[in-house]
């Protein structure tokens, strides 16, 4: 398994990534445009690759915070949200958290969207109604 803890700080043009094995939580927060998406992700892709392939781990629970992201950025997730589909369909308890502003249509729509590929996998779509 995987043991690698990932800690990415945030950027004017990039999302705060902090993934803790031991716990099987993963933070992506803030917005999602990075010159190369695929250099930014790849590594992140990775590390949940390797942690994900130990089916006895422990169970996973993403959040998502995202308040803007490009199609670029948006196949990464796609890529990173198939994987955790896949540990689900293996038997590992997933469960993804999409938060969004109560008042932002559009990224209740990206989460209502995204949420339909996922049939093993928990998906909640989460509003922040403090806004």
């Amino acid at each position: 398994m995987e043991n690698t803890a990932l800690n990415i700080d945030q950027t004017p043009r990039s999302p705060k990534v902090s993934f803790d094995p031991a716990t099987g939580t993963l933070e992506v927060s803030g917005e999602s445009y990075p010159e190369d998406a695929s250099l930014f992700y790849g590594p992140i892709l990775k590390t949940l690759k390797g942690w994900l392939s130990d089916e006895d781990g422990p169970s996973v629970t993403v959040d998502i915070r995202l308040i803007y992201f490009n199609s670029s950025s948006a196949k990464a997730i796609m890529n990173m949200f198939q994987m955790l589909e896949e540990a689900a369909e293996d038997g590992r308890s997933v469960t993804v958290n999409w938060h969004y502003d109560a008042d932002d249509d559009a990224m209740e729509e990206m989460g209502e969207d995204f949420s339909e590929d996922f049939e093993s996998a928990t998906f909640n779509l989460k509003p922040d109604l403090t806004a």
